[in-house]
């Protein structure tokens, strides 16, 4: 049997992934990036660090219990975008580990963007997208960006930035938030949690949203100042939720007119959110906007190194 591997060290988050020879899922390993409790992020070299020290486990156990390991490609993603200075320290790791393996086993490796993997994550879950040409939703804590994707068959061929945040991206806005409610980072999960039980008093925050620009600034800066006052955690994490919502909600009805694309597809940590996600559906239907959301299970969404398996997988 044989065996391809993807690697992705980002900015929170170590994976190593395995696909068999049918393109089947064998070993989805993630380990997020510890952060010390009331903190907002960490210095790439802490990353760095933390990558080199999960690496060699998560391999081990991608690879434990398999009789025989032939490796015949490896995807790694090497940069957070395929665009001219992208560049961070975190993907050195990755791409140094999966240097190695691929010198050593003799096997091709591919390098894509993180972006790309998120992509490539979601096309393998969702399987039946079949546009060539089609918009992707990307929203994390590092990246809010609309972007158009066009592939030749299963392969991406370009993809091209038309729009996104100006300023915080969704994620940001969501463990600033969180952090501020006594959250650990990072607190996207924990935030959904809360929110539940705070939509029917939701605290409405503004919507800024011109064009394909959106601005997350504006509403972490509403919410850090009604919360110097008496306020309902639960429904402060409800009305960060809806303000996403909300945003991306008018982005993409806006993208689908400009570019008259038909298929979009959401990735990234935020969009693993059940009620933005829901949020969206409803939306798109009541207001009869000619286009089709794709999620991939919400466990993909996050970072993880399906994509980069997956593009080592169809380049077989």
């Amino acid at each position: 049997m044989k065996y391809y591997v993807g690697i992705d060290t980002s900015c929170y988050t170590t994976s190593v992934a395995l696909l068999d020879e049918d393109g089947n899922r064998v070993a989805d390993n993630r380990r997020i990036l510890a952060v010390k409790e009331g903190k907002r992020g960490l210095a790439q070299s802490e990353m760095v660090f933390q990558h080199m020290r999960n690496l060699p486990e998560l391999w081990e156990d991608a690879i434990d219990g398999i009789d025989g390991v032939h490796i015949a490609g490896i995807g790694v993603s090497t940069m957070p975008r395929r665009a001219e200075g992208s560049y961070m320290p975190a993907f050195l790791a990755g791409h140094g580990y999966a240097r190695v393996l691929s010198s050593t086993l003799e096997v091709p490796i591919h390098s894509i963007s993180h972006q790309e993997g998120h992509i490539y994550a979601g096309l393998w879950s969702c399987k039946q997208l079949v546009s060539e040409d089609f918009l992707a939703m990307h929203v994390s804590g590092g990246t809010t960006e609309l972007v158009r994707v066009r592939r030749s068959g299963d392969i991406i061929e370009s993809v091209e930035l038309l729009g996104g945040s100006i300023d915080l991206h969704g994620g940001q806005f969501v463990d600033r938030i969180g952090v501020a409610l006594g959250l650990s980072f990072p607190t996207g999960k924990k935030l959904e949690e809360l929110a539940r039980d705070g939509h029917d008093n939701a605290v409405e925050l503004p919507v800024s949203v011109r064009g394909l620009s959106v601005s997350f600034a504006g509403p972490e800066s509403h919410a850090q100042r009604l919360m110097t006052k008496p306020y309902d955690r639960a429904a402060m994490a409800a009305g960060v939720e809806e303000c996403i919502g909300k945003t991306l909600a008018r982005l993409l009805r806006n993208a689908v007119a400009e570019t008259g694309c038909q298929d979009i597809l959401m990735v990234g940590g935020v969009m693993s959110n059940t009620y933005i996600r829901n949020y969206l559906k409803t939306y798109f239907k009541k207001k009869r906007i000619r286009a089709e959301l794709y999620y991939p299970e919400a466990v993909y969404s996050p970072d993880n190194a399906m994509g980069a398996a997956y593009t080592a997988w169809l380049k077989r």
